[in-house]
């Protein structure tokens, strides 16, 4: 009950507050001074700019603008502290300078306020880079309370679903998110540079391919037509690789209905690129020059540390097939294990779980991810992954039962998938077919027959290598995140209502 009772009175408190930043507010219309009539502010430079280049910047007169978020009141000299995109910055303000009435007005201004400031650039007594204000004017009435004033922004959930709040109060968040389109863009100065062209395809599909995922579902009222929310970017690329654009990717947002994690969430941002004339060994040479020149341009380094780990991005990363994996961490041979039943019988003495219809490709795989992936810390190439589990890469021709597909493990997760593609229309119907009898099993994450890219792969695809790129595991490794949500804006929230 005291707690109930201190609560009542910290929100009956929080209200009596918010009562008086809108009396302010109105005070300031009646007189003819509302802040939001203020359309335009001239800034000629942002907090950083003046603190670590104070030489150049002594004396001289600058205008800032930002949100105020301490304050101090002394009598006729006061000082604040203003927040702008790259920092903080103290202003003196004294009546002297800007005069009575913007004084008192000033004395009157909340911490969250907005404000445009123009003054002189020097050093307090104590040595700290300051603007002397000559002019101080309100832009923007903030009519809520910044949260650290009561509580701290330390409730993830609340983060998450404000985020304007949290990019306000926790600096390190907005680094965070500058640092992503940071590394958006050199990705996109990486494969500009060898020739690969930006497109883009469409997001709403007839049929959701390209992954093994459960699709969202919508319907198009005018076509009278289901349609899915793509859950991968790859049989449209492909196609324009049949159409002759030798080197293409796109950047975009995939959508797979599946559950919320620390890795997952149900709308991402992906990466695909495809490459005519070329292999997965092709693919493993640029997504690993890709990785270290991004890490070199973003970090400034290509040894970065994540949870507590260093990464070496600089030395060539390992290479290992998914059968040598789980021999050299689980000490089993699955070269030895040539029949379906036979893995089967290896699995349930491992006590792993497994469906009737999985065949030695599928235990293959339980066995990687029960023995092999929380030991691939540093950079990983696993290759050469069973049939079944990749309907759209080449068989290897001197293993049929493996394919030509690479996937990079890096902290232990999974950073990049990739194939020598399947250019053979006849096989990849079979493969289709495969998915549609195991769609039929219950399988909701089974590939659809896509009858259009069939017929493209008809007339003809090139040798490709193809590669996906999970782009916020990427943003989540150079920024040393440790979850998802951490790393996209606004991440799905289960609604409060």
């Amino acid at each position: 009950m005291a707690d109930e009772r201190v609560q009542a009175a910290n929100e009956q408190d929080i209200n009596e507050l918010l009562k008086v930043r809108r009396a302010k507010l109105a005070e300031l219309q009646e007189k003819g001074k509302d802040p939001f009539k203020i359309m335009k502010y001239d800034v000629t430079n942002h907090s950083a700019d003046i603190t670590e280049d104070y030489d150049n910047f002594e004396g001289k007169t600058v205008s800032v603008a930002g949100r105020i978020m301490t304050k101090r009141i002394m009598g006729k000299a006061s000082f604040c502290n203003i927040r702008d995109l790259k920092g903080d910055i103290q202003i003196y303000v004294r009546k002297d300078e800007i005069g009575e009435e913007s004084y008192t007005e000033f004395k009157k201004y909340d911490i969250g306020d907005i404000v445009g400031v123009q003054g002189e650039v020097f050093k307090t007594h104590t040595g700290e880079i300051s603007i002397k204000a000559k002019n101080i004017v309100l832009l923007s009435k903030s009519l809520q309370i910044l949260p650290e004033k009561y509580h701290g922004l330390k409730d993830t959930d609340l983060r998450y679903r404000q985020r304007y709040v949290d990019l306000i109060v926790n600096p390190e968040v907005k680094d965070t998110f500058i640092k992503r389109s940071l590394i958006i863009r050199e990705i996109r100065n990486y494969l500009d540079s060898r020739n690969f062209i930006e497109v883009e395809t469409p997001v709403l599909v007839p049929t959701a391919g390209g992954a093994a995922a459960r699709p969202f579902s919508t319907h198009h009222n005018a076509l009278d037509q289901d349609l899915y929310l793509r859950i991968s970017l790859e049989l449209y690329l492909k196609r324009l690789i049949v159409g002759g654009l030798e080197r293409v990717y796109e950047i975009g947002r995939v959508f797979r209905n599946e559950g919320l994690s620390v890795r997952h969430n149900p709308e991402f941002t992906l990466l695909e690129l495809y490459q005519a004339y070329t292999d997965y060994y092709g693919m493993m040479d640029l997504v690993e020059d890709l990785f270290r020149t991004v890490a070199q341009k973003v970090c400034g380094t290509t040894k970065i540390t994540y949870g507590g780990e260093v990464i070496d991005l600089s030395k060539p990363f390992e290479r290992l097939t998914m059968v040598e994996a789980i021999k050299k961490y689980a000490n089993i041979d699955f070269d030895q294990i040539k029949d379906e039943a036979s893995a089967k019988a290896l699995a349930k003495e491992h006590n792993i779980e497994f469906e009737d219809r999985h065949k030695r490709g599928d235990i293959i795989n339980l066995f990687f991810e029960k023995y092999v992936e929380e030991h691939l810390v540093q950079p990983t190439f696993i290759m050469d992954h069973p049939v079944e589990i990749s309907p759209l890469a080449s068989r290897k021709p001197d293993n049929p039962d493996f394919t030509e597909r690479f996937e990079l493990f890096i902290t232990r997760r999974e950073m990049a998938n990739a194939f020598s593609e399947l250019n053979d229309p006849l096989d990849q119907r079979k493969r289709f077919e495969a998915q549609e009898a195991l769609r039929a099993a219950g399988d909701e994450e089974a590939n659809e027959t896509d009858e259009d890219f069939l017929t493209a792969l008809e007339y003809g695809m090139p040798p490709t290598g193809g590669i996906g790129i999970g782009i916020d595991r990427f943003v989540m490794l150079l920024t040393d995140s440790a979850a998802i949500r951490d790393v996209l804006l606004f991440p799905t929230m289960k609604r409060l209502d």
